[in-house]
């Protein structure tokens, strides 16, 4: 209990600040709705993103205390404050040629013109956010130098094929022009621009790294973000970012309050970062052997559902069961595996 201590004292107090929003608002009646939907919130986020808290723990575990440290504070304060608020008003901002505080004010006295706004540029944010997750599975998924397979055979097959440099980019832009055909003529570009941007983005952070990084440090992506650096704490960022966003379009059809948007999405992240520290520091990942394969494999289902809703609503909770159905998996698969192995 004590890795959610601090989450729980936050949490009661963002849900006071949810139920004062709504008591002057409209009452005592509209507090008690705004803390509900609050809840409601906080659960759906804990739900999209525990694979997300997996996939930290197996990179922070390998990280030194200052960088773990400045991702869980730092990083917190990105993606509470940067992803569920101000990402959303900056993305308004730019595609309807507002200022960022008219765009708060539209946000506040005009709820349902933003969400629209925000929900006009879903299939953009869905291609971006797709090909980054796509290509943190396939680079998972491709890689020839792992000794532990979820699959078997048929995974340790396929991982050979991380023999081929381009494997991860030339599959995820195949997906990416295969979902060209579920978009409006007039919408492919802008799709297209935008999901090639992620794929940019995931190997910019790479990139970055690099020119950062000391020459002691791998060059490599996937060693990188196994140390504590600059570049693995943008990929962790980077990476949030692309579970948030969907659990902020998501949100506008339980309310369209953006405060209460916040508030709620803020503690399930919260909640995803307690998770995370409880992982580390109680060395889950090494008792759940096949946990860590569980949430990429959750990953590439998000990706491809993400990549389907450019055209298909697909409601959050479908999303959410999905990635829980891999982790409980995933956990069944580690226990039998550690019994077969005491035997």
């Amino acid at each position: 209990m004590e890795h959610f201590r601090f989450s729980l004292i936050i949490s009661v107090l963002a849900l006071l600040g949810a139920g004062w929003w709504g008591y002057v608002g409209g009452g005592m009646t509209l507090a008690l709705s705004m803390v509900w939907l609050a809840l409601i919130l906080a659960v759906m986020e804990v739900s999209l993103s525990f694979d997300n808290a997996v996939v930290n723990a197996s990179i922070l575990k390998t990280w030194d205390h200052y960088w773990r440290t400045l991702f869980l504070t730092v990083g917190i304060l990105v993606a509470v404050f940067g992803m569920r608020l101000l990402f959303p008003i900056v993305i308004v901002a730019q595609t309807a040629d507002m200022g960022m505080l008219e765009v708060w004010t539209l946000a506040i006295n005009a709820p349902d013109e933003y969400s629209s706004k925000l929900t006009a540029h879903h299939a953009e944010v869905s291609a971006f956010g797709s090909m980054f997750l796509m290509l943190v599975f396939l680079n998972f998924f491709f890689d020839e130098e792992k000794e532990l397979h979820w699959l078997g055979v048929i995974e340790q097959k396929l991982g050979l094929l991380g023999k081929i440099n381009a494997i991860s980019i030339f599959v995820a832009l195949s997906a990416l022009m295969a979902s060209l055909s579920l978009v409006d003529e007039k919408q492919q570009f802008v799709v297209l621009v935008s999901g090639i941007w992620g794929i940019l983005v995931y190997l910019g952070v790479d990139l970055v790294g690099k020119i950062l990084e000391t020459e002691e440090q791998s060059a490599d992506i996937g060693d990188l973000v196994k140390k504590g650096s600059i570049g693995g704490f943008l990929y962790l960022e980077v990476l949030d970012a692309s579970f948030s966003f969907d659990g902020v379009i998501g949100a506008f059809a339980i309310t369209k309050d953006i405060v209460v948007i916040m508030i709620g999405l803020g503690i399930g992240a919260m909640f995803v970062r307690s998770i995370t520290i409880y992982l580390v520091e109680k060395g889950t990942l090494a008792e759940y052997v096949f946990l860590e394969h569980g949430a990429h494999y959750a990953i590439g289902a998000l990706a491809v559902i993400m990549l389907m809703s450019i055209k298909f609503h697909i409601p959050e909770v479908i999303t959410g069961l999905v990635g829980i159905a891999f982790i409980a998996i995933s956990v069944w698969s580690s226990v039998k595996y550690n019994r077969f192995r005491i035997e």
